[in-house]
């Protein structure tokens, strides 16, 4: 009997030798070869921000009405609207366009010495509104569905061929330099402000996208990164111009140090960053990446 099970686990043995030489062990994986994850803007600060033309943008293709008019004064995602033009004017089913509103200036007052003035100098603003896509072709009219929204879209918005933009690459905040000192040697050419921030609010911080009179005619380029700074009590800001003096060396009530100081002897302070979104000859969109605090209409902005 003891025979008997020897040879049977002999057997055994030899068969699983066997079967191991002929089917030898799979080759261990190759480990994943490591995948860099790049930061890219978002989506909402590259569609839907506001930008400045150098030239008036083609009207010809205007949104006139939509379904439910009565109801609306506005259309968003998902609704169909009504475009001026159909065949005759060349468009066809599958179209896509872009939605843009020009904007006026709001005569609030100026937050700085010369902002009325830059803003003119940067170009007509537009809103962009949304993106519609073209369903159905009716003479004289098109049917188009809004596809995005940035805003309610209104009669009278301008349609423009739609085109796919690039997103720039995001530097890390923890490289970002609080105490850069100041370059005399950029002033000349690679300086400017910062003029407004969307929709003409005059302060904003992290991911608040910024408009400087700085573009394509002074040599910035998409993804070209600003540092954003400030000089304290420069007399450009609304608040200190109706001081005697700078506010850096006194305060009234709060102390006053030995001597006066001007601003250009206390060092600036860098408040934050931003890459450039998009361009025209004499202005950049600029989407702030980092900031420590408020950064204001008024700040000054230089190319790193």
């Amino acid at each position: 009997m003891n025979i008997k099970v020897t040879g049977l686990c002999l057997t055994i043995m030899l068969g699983a030798s066997l079967s191991a030489a002929q089917n030898p062990p799979a080759p261990a994986a190759a480990p994943a070869e490591k995948v860099e994850k790049v930061a890219l803007a978002d989506h909402s600060s590259v569609y839907c921000s506001m930008f400045f033309a150098d030239e008036k943008v083609p009207d010809s293709k205007r949104v006139v009405s939509g379904e439910e008019s009565a109801e609306h004064i506005g259309f968003g995602e998902g609704d169909n609207v009504y475009i001026n033009q159909s065949a005759a004017g060349g468009v066809k089913v599958g179209d896509e366009f872009s939605v843009v509103r020009p904007t006026a200036v709001l005569k609030t007052g100026d937050w700085f010495k010369w902002q009325q003035h830059l803003i003119r100098v940067m170009g007509q603003a537009y809103e962009n509104v949304g993106r519609v896509k073209v369903i159905d072709v009716r003479p004289p009219l098109a049917v188009a569905q809004i596809t995005m929204s940035c805003e309610p879209m209104q009669r009278g918005d301008i349609l423009q061929p739609f085109a796919e933009k690039p997103f720039p690459k995001l530097k890390d905040p923890a490289t970002f330099d609080r105490f850069s000192p100041d370059d005399p040697k950029l002033w000349k050419d690679k300086h400017a402000m910062v003029v407004t921030a969307d929709n003409y609010m005059a302060a904003g911080g992290r991911n608040t996208v910024l408009y400087v009179n700085l573009g394509k005619g002074q040599g910035v380029k998409f993804g070209d990164y600003f540092r954003i700074f400030r000089y304290q009590g420069s007399k450009t800001e609304t608040l200190s111009q109706a001081l005697p003096d700078g506010y850096q060396y006194k305060l009234f009530g709060f102390g006053t140090a030995e001597k006066k100081y001007q601003w250009k002897d206390i060092p600036r302070q860098v408040v934050g960053e931003g890459v450039v979104l998009n361009l025209s000859q004499n202005s950049s969109t600029v989407l702030v990446t980092y900031a420590w605090t408020t950064i204001y209409a008024g700040d000054y902005v230089e190319l790193e």
